[in-house]
């Protein structure tokens, strides 16, 4: 697949087949400068989370030329990435037996693969592996912030359990980690920079554990692009891990993280019917393009599948999709409001924005790249999937 197009090459996006995955460079490019200078303010290094991207081509415009430094969700994209020449990757899940292989696979390429582990019989298995195969896997220890998901939380015997088997073994105690994902179940930047506080000090707690036991703990690390938008203190902590806001969404729009404007991924839908009776407008992008995602379902503003707009990413006043079927989008207006349903005749064309760029952009095999208001594609950037 091309990436870049001279000109002759360039599509309209009324000469695209639908659906398919938009890109705003432009916007891509204000989110990353953004993040960027809030961290720079805080004295921190962005190890930014490619899971959203899944692209070199993304990468390549969040990466800063002095800090090549990813983090990753699957050992494909770290195959992926370290391939295209970036080799500092962090795989930031908890690491299996199954995995231990295709780990040590990589690194013997000369991938500088870090992972993660959270129990006393992940770091046990991964020491004999290590001793085996003389191969000193840097590890850091996950840490449970906020009740979310996985880890080890601060001030558990547990902690330095792990950390003594992981530095007595034959593995690397590279240190610790977390992620704040209860940030995404805020609904005001005062209970997110409480969250963000409450992350710093989860890690800072433990890493300072860890060091009074004489153990190793070069890297303090936290992640969550809410966290990342809006800590105030990040005094300790070494590096923040953040993804989604590359693109934004309308989850992190709903809790105030970003604007509706500030979104850079869509979805192009054509219209390819009507239920006037019923209010509808049906579209060819139903759940295999958008997802199964209804994350602001919970918010204050239920968006439905996604914020409907019109070829240049302007929403139309309370037009959403209200329900998908595999291919087939209904568009309607949200429950109570009061707007005229627009006029959208046979085959035009739309660009829907997405409850969750992650899960939308994992529909699609790459990204149609657009320049801010141009209608013309500059670029087509391909996309992995999968494990």
């Amino acid at each position: 697949m091309q990436r870049h197009l001279e000109s002759s090459q360039r599509m309209k996006l009324d000469q695209l087949e639908t659906p398919c995955l938009v890109l705003d460079e432009v916007k891509l490019e204000a989110n990353v400068a953004r993040m960027r200078a809030h961290l720079d303010r805080l004295g921190v290094a962005l190890r930014p989370h490619l899971k959203t991207a899944k692209s070199i081509d993304v990468a390549r415009r969040v990466l800063h030329p002095s800090g090549q430094a990813i983090t990753v969700s699957t050992l494909k994209e770290a195959e992926y990435f370290f391939d295209h020449g970036i080799a500092d990757i962090l795989y930031a899940v908890g690491l299996t037996p199954n995995k231990f292989q295709h780990v040590t696979a990589l690194r013997q390429r000369g991938a500088q693969l870090s992972v993660i582990l959270d129990n006393i019989d992940a770091a046990r298995a991964l020491a004999a592996h290590a001793r085996t195969t003389q191969d000193r896997i840097p590890v850091l220890i996950e840490i449970d912030c906020d009740g979310h998901r996985s880890g080890i939380a601060p001030g558990d015997r547990a902690l330095l359990d792990v950390g003594h088997a992981l530095a007595q073994g034959a593995c690397e105690l590279r240190g610790v980690m977390t992620h704040a994902g209860n940030s995404y179940n805020q609904d005001t930047v005062d209970g997110i920079k409480a969250i963000a506080a409450q992350e710093r000090d989860a890690v800072v707690t433990s890493a300072t554990a860890l060091r009074a036991a004489g153990l190793p703990c070069p890297v303090v690390s936290v992640g969550s692009t809410p966290t990342a938008t809006f800590a105030e203190d990040l005094r300790g902590v070494s590096e923040v891990r953040a993804g989604v806001f590359m693109f934004f969404d309308l989850v992190m729009a709903g809790i105030g993280v970003c604007s509706v404007d500030d979104i850079a991924i869509s979805v192009l839908a054509t219209v390819i019917g009507h239920q006037r009776e019923k209010g509808w407008i049906i579209v060819d992008a139903g759940w295999m393009a958008m997802s199964r995602d209804r994350g602001t379902m919970k918010q204050k503003v239920d968006q439905g599948y996604g914020i409907v707009c019109d070829a240049h990413a302007r929403p139309y006043t309370d037009l959403i999709m209200t329900d998908a079927n595999q291919e087939h989008g209904i568009l309607a207006l949200r429950p109570g409001a009061q707007s005229a349903l627009p006029d959208l005749p046979l085959g035009s064309l739309l660009r829907i924005l997405p409850n969750h760029a992650c899960a939308a952009g994992a529909q699609h095999p790459a990204y149609q790249v657009l320049r801010g208001a141009a209608d013309e594609i500059s670029a087509v950037w391909p996309r992995i999937g999968g494990w």
